[in-house]
Order: structure tokens, then C-alpha cells, then sequence
């Protein structure tokens, strides 16, 4: 996570103290935080989440390393990897419409948890794009 504070645009996002976040929510995070409490207080409210989170972040802050040359990926790249990964696991068979919501979510979780830089990213689509094509080549004989 470090890495990422270093030369990127950060969000922290924080839910209710009713409900929290959603699963959708979480699975657009490329990071899940856990404060620990005692067993007599299992939860905070959402000011003391707040101040614990922006008092360890700033205490990490002095210690940051100096940026890759290679930024990490943008958002938007992440959501393109979900989407080709998605499409090639339904197209494979992996993912069927009973599973393909909880699959979507898995799967973008995943790769946000990959911490990619750009170029890895770029990497990684060309890879899905390829096997996609492969996918769709391979459907295409069993058809004829």
C-alpha cells in the first residue's frame, strides 16, 4: 500500500455504522482494512475508524518509498482486466449465470489485490485479449 500512497490519488472509503460497505463496494477496493478491538467492543463508529486510519497513515507516511518509474495501473485499466477476465471465464465455462455475479466480484477483488504497475497491466490485458480470441476461435470449430 505504501507504494501506492507514494505518487497516486488515494480514497479511503468508509461505510455506515449501520451497514457498513456493500460487497459491490468492497470489491471496487484495491485495499480492505481490519482495526482491531476488543472482544467487549467489537466495532467503532465511524469517527474513531476515521481517526485511527488517518493517525497510522500519517505515522507510515514519513517512511514512504520513492515510486517505481512504472506508476500503477489507473483504475480504469484494473475495470478493463476485470472485464476480460470475466468474459473469459463465462466464455471458458468457469463462470455460468448462476455465478457469474459472485465470480465478477472474486475476480475484481483479485486484481485490485495484484497492486499492478501500467506496464504489468498492459501485460496482462494483451494475455486475456489473446486467450479471449483463443476462446472464441475454439467455439467457433466445435460449432462447424
Amino acid at each position: 500500500m505504501r507504494h501506492a500512497l507514494a505518487k497516486s490519488h488515494v480514497a479511503l472509503v468508509f461505510g455506515s455504522e449501520k451497514t457498513g460497505l456493500s460487497n459491490d463496494d468492497l470489491s471496487h477496493c484495491h485495499w480492505l482494512l481490519h482495526i482491531p478491538a476488543r472482544d467487549e467492543h467489537l466495532s467503532m463508529n465511524l469517527g474513531q475508524a476515521v481517526a485511527v486510519t488517518l493517525y497510522e497513515l500519517s505515522r507510515e507516511s514519513k517512511t514512504l518509498p520513492v515510486a517505481k518509474d512504472d506508476p500503477p495501473a489507473a483504475a480504469a485499466e484494473l475495470e478493463r482486466i476485470t472485464a476480460l477476465l470475466v468474459e473469459a471465464l463465462e466464455t471458458s465455462g468457469y463462470a455460468t449465470a448462476a455465478t457469474l455475479a459472485a465470480t465478477e466480484e472474486k475476480a475484481r477483488r483479485m486484481v485490485r489485490r495484484m497492486d499492478l504497475s501500467g506496464r504489468d497491466a498492459d501485460v496482462l490485458l494483451g494475455m486475456l485479449r489473446q486467450v479471449l480470441w483463443k476462446l472464441r476461435v475454439a467455439g467457433r470449430d466445435t460449432r462447424s
